[in-house]
């Protein structure tokens, strides 16, 4: 269950102030925080979060990605670190732990969402803000024509989430939504250019490929016009490589 597989050169995405899974207005972590990220990954989140002064808990079920996580998390001001080797069958900490819950590109990845997201609201106390990423059918369509059988396989993209049914399974868990946003036009395109070049193992490390240095550079460019903020929004919303839920638990619930 490991967050962020998506992220080429993840390492480097940790150095930045403010990471891009958590890039959304109204999402916010403060000192005062215990933030659990399920599905850790490299630990970018944590990082980020662990700067902000916050109690830190990652966890992921490859112990490579927890030592990563434990690297990233060297010399940050963390209130506490902690990372958890788990599967989340269940999550294994106590009811109400926690006052900030991130799960970026992990719930696609279960056998059973619902499930999972149960577990995600269990731990979190009343009022807890949660943030929640799976990939958008949009994007998941153009990789439709270019990914290989395993990208469809467990323990990688099982589900492919309608904004209704994930909508859905998000109030089922107990939460209520307060936002969502799509992201992530430049992965869209990323992913599917990567692909498309013909990788044979499941996240191998990135070609040294023209193809995808081009597309780097043109964004890039991009991102230098006047016009770059609103265009960006106008491709994120065309097609977004994820669709992003912002939650709280109710004030009153425990459970």
């Amino acid at each position: 269950m490991t967050a962020d597989v998506e992220t080429p050169e993840a390492p480097a995405q940790c150095q930045t102030p403010r990471p891009f899974q958590v890039d959304f207005p109204g999402f916010e972590v403060t000192a005062a925080d215990t933030v659990v990220d399920v599905g850790c990954g490299d630990g970018c989140v944590c990082a980020y979060a662990g700067h902000q002064g916050a109690d830190v808990i990652g966890i992921d079920i490859d112990p490579d990605c927890l030592a990563l996580a434990d690297e990233a998390m060297r010399g940050v001001p963390a209130r506490s670190w902690r990372g958890i080797l788990s599967d989340c069958e269940p999550i294994p900490l106590a009811d109400a732990s926690a006052s900030v819950i991130v799960a970026t590109e992990v719930i696609e990845h279960v056998d059973d969402p619902a499930r999972l997201l149960a577990e995600l609201s269990r731990i979190g106390k009343p009022g807890a803000r949660y943030l929640l990423s799976v990939p958008d059918p949009a994007s998941e369509a153009l990789m439709w024509a270019v990914a290989p059988r395993w990208y469809w396989e467990k323990p990688y993209h099982r589900h492919v989430f309608e904004h209704d049914r994930f909508d859905d399974l998000v109030r089922g868990a107990g939460l209520e939504i307060v936002d969502r946003e799509p992201a992530g036009f430049f992965w869209s395109l990323w992913w599917t250019f990567r692909m498309a070049l013909g990788n044979v193992q499941p996240y191998q490390p990135t070609p040294d490929s023209d193809l995808l240095k081009g597309w780097e550079a043109t964004w890039a460019a991009l991102r230098e016009a006047s016009e770059s903020d609103r265009l960006s929004r106008v491709f994120d919303r065309l097609i977004p490589k994820s669709q992003v839920v912002i939650a709280r638990k109710p004030a009153g619930r425990s459970r």
